[in-house]
């Protein structure tokens, strides 16, 4: 196995205990399962207040520039998002704004999304998948949602995700390794 895949993980919650840093550490360990990769988690609550008070990636300090260049040199971003009034929250979307938008083009690209309910299961297709088609990434047809009910004490306790956590890590696996459906996928340079 290879251990030159760089994935980055980006958890969208802005406090802890969150679900979403849960159902971020569940996908990751899941596909660790199936492929060797360098892992960077990337929690918006430990850079949020300089994020928010940039206008540019001129004005952040060196260490979140650190963590916009992991990811736009990812070979595969697991992105999880919580659920308010309808949308990510405005916190997450800057942070993306932030993105040079050409950096993802061709990425893969995992997403998921908590929720207080099934109500909101379709901010994945509806609101996540048009942001990261503007990137001209690839996000894959799968994502994941989970809401307040899968989970106990901030640790994924449902059975049917987690079964869907495993089968997304399986698709994700081989896209990364570029056997999905034959196709290999490259990145424009």
């Amino acid at each position: 196995m290879s251990t030159s895949f760089n994935v980055v993980a980006v958890s969208g919650g802005a406090y802890r205990p969150s679900r979403t840093l849960a159902l971020t550490e569940a996908i990751v360990d899941a596909l660790s399962q199936h492929l060797q990769f360098n892992t960077h988690l990337i929690e918006l609550g430990d850079i949020a207040r300089p994020v928010g008070g940039a206008l540019s990636r001129k004005e952040l300090p060196a260490d979140v520039e650190e963590k916009l260049a992991a990811i736009e040199q990812a070979d595969l971003l697991i992105v999880a998002a919580p659920v308010y009034r309808g949308s990510y929250p405005g916190q997450f979307k800057h942070l993306f704004d932030l993105i040079d938008q050409h950096a993802l083009i061709d990425t893969p690209v995992l997403l998921a999304a908590t929720g207080g309910s099934e109500r909101h299961a379709l901010v994945i297709d509806h609101q996540l998948r048009p942001l990261f088609s503007f990137f001209q990434a690839l996000t894959l047809p799968i994502g994941v949602y989970a809401s307040e009910a899968d989970f106990r004490d901030y640790r994924v306790t449902s059975e049917p995700l987690q079964a869907r956590i495993r089968l997304a890590a399986e698709r994700a696996a081989a896209v990364l390794r570029g056997n999905h459906d034959g196709a290999v996928l490259r990145k424009i340079a």
